[in-house]
């Protein structure tokens, strides 16, 4: 029955499946041989540790750890982290299997890159970018079927939700703060924002969009370091094409990048950063407390609300989907115990187990058409039935109004006895028939209380002002009762008294009339009572204010608002003179090198820094390159030499000793310079990553910059050359109408040099392969949007000043 409720239900129970665990480890020239060791099938990763010799003698501790998972990625591309890890996931998700992908590590250790990857790079994104991809390719393979796909993007942040896609044009200003909801269906979020996407390039658009809005913050340990979790979500629908069944799947996949848990000796988080840092070590640490009573079968109750992390994540810890953890961890032996700490939590993961099952709906609409189809067919075998059982016509179709009043007539007619019974037909008739019943007797009921409140005027016997301004009348009986008993309904009915004379008895009624419509008058409606208790008599007035009194009321505080507003001084500021405007626009090459050197100089000024910037950055990259290429050009003649000197070694015979080949000074001097000049090349490379960066904001800069100019040059041009002189002075500081808001035309955009073209020629044509123009595409919008929306409120805030 509860299945039937919610009108979902998991079909094909699969059996229960452990959670899978894998391990990613960050490159790094300082790797701990010594402590991390992997085993042969790369499912095993050992760590050792040297005995604390100041322990003294007896020494306990331990010093070694062997960890089994379902994976080690060592050195693995992005590529290889996907195809492993997220591949299977988000193919069973179109099958109507949930599924969850999760990363967990040490802050700094590489768990957004594995989550998002590059988001300026096509060939180093990373789990998300590359989810989607997978999604909509796997759509296009099955025309069989309407499948739509929705994504949403929410941020946990000191334990607090938001919504990162909330920024959007579209989506106005949320009142309804964004909120964890539990369901019969589930945990939902309400509030957050759910955004449909047809094609490829919009759901990455929107992953751009979401990835601008998060908070990071720099440290020792990383300098973009995530400051919040953030889930996002793919939501999936397909529908059959072929099939005239009702039923449909649905899936979901959640992606969950989470902040990296911190040692505060070591971040020197301070401040608000430390004040984050605080909040992500506690959502972390209630998150492992649920994985431990998740793993603990005899455990009976699982702390999901003990934070919003857990919270939102309850149907995927546990629950019914395909789950995977991906937990990043250092190489280095000075990061050796958050290294265990991890690898603690994912063998503590791999522990729990989830039961998978195809989440399945029905189209409440596809239903209806296959229980009219049912019907239909249920009818005719009844009309066959009734023909071969010599049965006369029988209608089963829902009765009209024209039969239900004629059986309203029968009901009448047999409790008046004119009818003596009625025939009984099928069994809608009879449902009817008592139907009719109940309406005459309902019928009859009000006609009785109809009369009486005609006859006599009733009074609420709880209403105690009202009895009390009866008793003053003088109404009352002998007894010390009002007039009439009570009938037990809340209201006393009207008999006369033994006393009253028989001629005074309207003049009485008249007299209580009249008291009790004084009494409100006097009183109001200070004892309000409801209409439960009370039956309003027809002599009861209402005070409600006529329409006429209400208009006056209007007029009066219109006229008290018109008193109330300061009238404007009459005296205007004298006008400046102004130079004399020449009767045909000059052209706007002419007119925006003076502007240029007079209204637009400060701009113009900053925007040739930040251009000589750039090009010196842009130089001293492409030094750089030519150092790391003459750099390359040096270690490959080092490694042939090397192979040269191996080679000789091996025909004139290797000499060992205790296990270890002794080589001639000549091979170790160029191992020696090798080394060198792989640490030469690293330093270099590290260079032109970080002269990359600063090109990239010095490239913002000057295009911002450039496109501040022609914005204000367009401004100046048309407020100096056709707006009228008339309506100058309505364009002075104060004024009503503010720089900008007068309609311009399109000018032409300033000329860009030829390093800029050959820029964007090369970013157009040259892309890493087909697949990435969708990419490419939602990237370069969502960073041409958002560098627009700075450029306005920039403009806005020069306004204002």
């Amino acid at each position: 029955m509860w299945c039937k409720n919610i009108n979902k239900h998991f079909t094909k129970m699969s059996t229960r499946k452990k959670v899978h665990a894998f391990v990613r480890v960050k490159p790094t020239d300082d790797f701990a041989h010594e402590m991390i060791r992997y085993g042969d099938d790369n499912k095993t990763i050992d760590i050792h540790l040297k005995k604390d010799t100041r322990r003294g003698v007896v020494n306990n501790q331990q010093t070694d750890w062997s960890f089994k998972l379902d994976g080690v990625l060592h050195n693995a591309s992005q590529d290889l982290v996907y195809e492993t890890v997220a591949k299977d996931v988000v193919s069973q998700a179109l099958s109507g299997y949930n599924g969850t992908i999760m990363c967990y590590g040490q802050t700094g250790a590489g768990k957004t890159y594995t989550m998002t990857g590059a988001t300026g790079s096509y060939k180093h994104r990373g789990i998300l970018p590359r989810a989607l991809q997978q999604v909509f390719r796997m759509i296009e393979e099955r025309p069989t079927h309407t499948i739509t796909v929705r994504v949403s993007y929410l941020e946990i942040y000191n334990e607090s939700l938001f919504d990162l896609l909330s920024t959007l044009p579209y989506i106005g200003p949320s009142v309804t703060p964004v909120t964890i909801v539990e369901n019969p269906h589930g945990v939902s979020i309400k509030g957050l924002s759910v955004h449909l996407t047809n094609q490829e390039e919009d759901a990455f658009s929107l992953l751009f969009e979401g990835e601008t809005n998060r908070i990071i913050a720099s440290h020792t340990m990383n300098k973009n370091s995530s400051r919040s979790h953030c889930i996002f979500t793919i939501y999936v629908e397909a529908h059959s094409r072929t099939l005239s069944d009702e039923k449909y799947i649905t899936s979901k996949i959640n992606l969950v990048d989470l902040a990296g848990s911190e040692r505060l000796g070591k971040s020197g988080s301070e401040g608000r950063v430390l004040k984050e840092a605080t909040y992500i070590n506690k959502s972390l640490s209630f998150l492992e407390q649920a994985i431990i009573a998740l793993a603990d079968q005899k455990r009976d109750h699982i702390p999901f609300r003990q934070c919003k992390l857990t919270h939102a994540l309850k149907d995927s810890l546990g629950g019914n989907c395909n789950m995977v953890l991906v937990t990043n961890i250092y190489g280095e032996a000075a990061q050796v115990e958050e290294t265990l700490s991890s690898l603690r939590f994912a063998s503590r993961m791999k522990l729990v187990t989830t039961e998978p099952a195809i989440n399945e709906k029905h189209d409440a609409e596809r239903m209806v058409k296959n229980l009219e189809k049912e019907l239909a067919l249920l009818k005719q075998e009844l009309a066959i039935h009734d023909s071969l059982a010599n049965r006369p016509l029988v209608n089963y179709d829902p009765m009209d109004e024209n039969q239900i009043a004629e059986i309203h007539s029968q009901v009448r007619r047999f409790l008046d006895g004119t009818l003596d019974e009625i025939d009984i037909i099928n069994l809608r008739q009879i449902q009817e028939v008592f139907n009719q019943f109940r309406v005459v007797l309902s019928q009859q009921e009000q006609e009785v209380e109809s009369n009486l409140r005609r006859k006599y005027t009733l009074i609420d016997k709880n209403d105690f002002a009202t009895i009390s301004a009866v008793q003053k009348a003088g109404l009352m009986d002998a007894d010390g009762h009002l007039v009439g008993e009570p009938d037990g309904q809340g209201f006393g009915i009207g008999v006369a008294a033994f006393s009253a004379k028989p001629g005074k008895k309207a003049k009485s009624r008249k007299a209580l009339r009249e008291q009790l419509s004084s009494w409100a008058r006097k009183e109001g409606a200070s004892s309000p009572v409801s209409g439960k208790d009370m039956d309003l008599s027809p002599s009861k007035t209402q005070l409600t204010p006529s329409s006429k009194d209400g208009d006056v009321k209007d007029m009066l505080l219109r006229d008290r608002e018109t008193s109330n507003i300061e009238t404007l001084p009459s005296d205007s500021p004298k006008e400046e003179t102004r130079p004399l405007r020449p009767s045909t626009p000059p052209p706007k090459p002419v007119a925006f090198e003076d502007f240029k050197n007079e209204r637009g100089s400060e701009i113009n000024r900053i925007f040739k820094e930040n251009k000589a910037i750039l090009n010196t950055r842009r130089k001293r990259a492409s030094e750089t390159t030519q150092r790391i290429n003459a750099i390359m050009r040096e270690i490959n003649a080092a490694k042939e030499a090397l192979n040269v000197q191996k080679s000789l070694r091996e025909k004139q015979g290797e000499y060992e000793k205790q296990g270890l080949v002794i080589i001639d000074e000549e091979e170790f001097l160029l191992l020696l310079k090798l080394q060198d000049l792989k640490k030469q090349y690293r330093s270099e490379y590290q260079g032109l990553c970080d002269l990359r960066a600063e090109i990239q904001y010095c490239q913002h800069l000057v295009d911002q910059c450039r496109h501040r100019l022609l914005t204000e040059f367009d401004i100046w041009y048309n407020e100096s050359f056709f707006i009228p002189e008339d309506m100058q002075v309505a364009l002075k500081p104060g004024s009503s109408i503010r720089p900008g808001m007068v309609p311009v035309s399109r000018i032409v955009s300033l000329g860009e040099d030829d390093q800029d073209k050959f820029s964007q020629l090369q970013q157009t044509m040259l892309p890493e392969g087909p697949d990435s123009i969708s990419f490419y595409n939602a990237k370069v919008k969502t960073e041409q949007k958002h560098n627009y929306l700075k450029c306005m409120m920039g403009l806005q805030q020069a306004h204002r000043k």
